[in-house]
């Protein structure tokens, strides 16, 4: 990490990792990660140009259906007793205009890394009524799941492709910076 960086730690209180897939083709089904980690370190007034890492609890996988959490942990998805953790650590973060960012780095999902690319819009700092001083992230991106081992497919007896294999992803990361 940076020699003379801010260090700012996620809190999960107050964030949310959410992910969207094709179902059918028709429809979405959505889903959350309800334990995850994450820290940041800056330059000093600045977020261009961080170091974020990032984990989350495969095993906290939640789409509100329980059969389908546990076929996504099973070995056909993500393994979650082999691969416990889904990690991502950036190679880049830079200031596209504004507020908006792209945020390189390395996802790694059971045993496959692979470069990925999202785009982040910083949506401000603030105190909270604790004193502690508060960064706002929303981050958006797609990764194509099949190219991170998760090749489970699925076609009904019309024919019909039962998952796709885009993942649309949608987190929103709170982090407070420590002094």
């Amino acid at each position: 990490m940076m020699a003379t960086a801010t260090k700012w730690v996620l809190d999960p209180m107050h964030s949310e990792v959410q992910f969207k897939i094709k179902h059918l083709v028709i429809s979405n089904v959505t889903g959350i990660f309800k334990k995850f980690e994450g820290i940041c370190e800056a330059p000093e007034d600045s977020f261009e140009n961080a170091e974020v890492d990032f984990s989350l609890d495969v095993d906290s996988i939640d789409t509100n259906q329980e059969q389908r959490d546990a076929h996504l942990k099973s070995a056909e998805f993500f393994d979650a007793g082999k691969y416990p953790k889904i990690t991502f650590k950036s190679t880049s973060f830079t200031k596209t205009d504004g507020n908006d960012f792209d945020l390189t780095g390395n996802l790694t999902v059971k045993d496959v890394t692979k470069p990925v690319t999202l785009k982040v819009e910083f949506g401000g700092s603030a105190t909270d009524f604790t004193g502690k001083f508060r960064a706002g992230f929303e981050v958006t991106g797609k990764i194509n799941r099949k190219e991170f081992g998760l090749v489970w497919d699925g076609i009904t007896e019309a024919g019909a492709i039962v998952l796709g294999e885009d993942v649309k992803l949608n987190i929103n990361l709170q982090f407070i910076k420590q002094i």
